[in-house]
């Protein structure tokens, strides 16, 4: 998701990334804004600028966190994998970035943003919906394979058993 939107990104114009970080709450990311206010909410002066390690311990966690919930959700509800992901990517974008997000106080409320704001990260939690979906179809692939050795071959006979006894001795 990162390759796509810092992509994205570098290639707005600066007047439009202007306008996104009057948008943002303490000029920051989502991310490193929801640190910010754990640390004032637990009289913390931490988290003050970006990058930080707490910010970016959330930005993983709010891709792994949705991942995990995938990972469990898309075998017993088929339709979140359709699109190999895209759908939930699609999903994820609508409920983080434009309800949760503002109503946590962590981003600004969605038409603060640019339109192309908004594409670059429904752009981005589609290509992460559709990234975690191969990987765990990969990962459902090579667990099968480990589970299914190949067959036994026929078995030989076995060279140590005594043979018959011989009549005549």
């Amino acid at each position: 998701m990162d390759v796509v939107t810092w992509a994205m990104y570098r290639r707005q114009a600066p007047e439009l990334l202007e306008r996104e970080r009057r948008a943002r709450v303490f000029g920051l990311d989502v991310a490193h804004a929801a640190a910010r206010r754990v640390a004032r909410m637990v009289g913390s002066s931490a988290a003050q600028e970006q990058p930080n390690a707490a910010g970016i311990a959330v930005h993983y966690l709010l891709g792994i966190g949705p991942g995990m919930a995938y990972a469990h959700l898309r075998r017993r509800h088929p339709r979140l994998a359709w699109g190999k992901g895209s759908v939930w990517g699609a999903v994820l974008f609508v409920v983080n970035d434009e309800i949760a997000a503002p109503l946590a106080r962590v981003a600004g409320g969605p038409g603060r943003y640019p339109r192309q704001t908004h594409v670059r990260g429904l752009v981005g939690h589609v290509m992460l919906g559709v990234a975690t979906h191969l990987v765990l179809e990969a990962l459902d692939s090579a667990s099968r394979s480990t589970l299914d050795p190949d067959p036994i071959p026929d078995a030989t006979p076995d060279q140590t058993a005594d043979p018959a006894p011989v009549s005549g001795r």
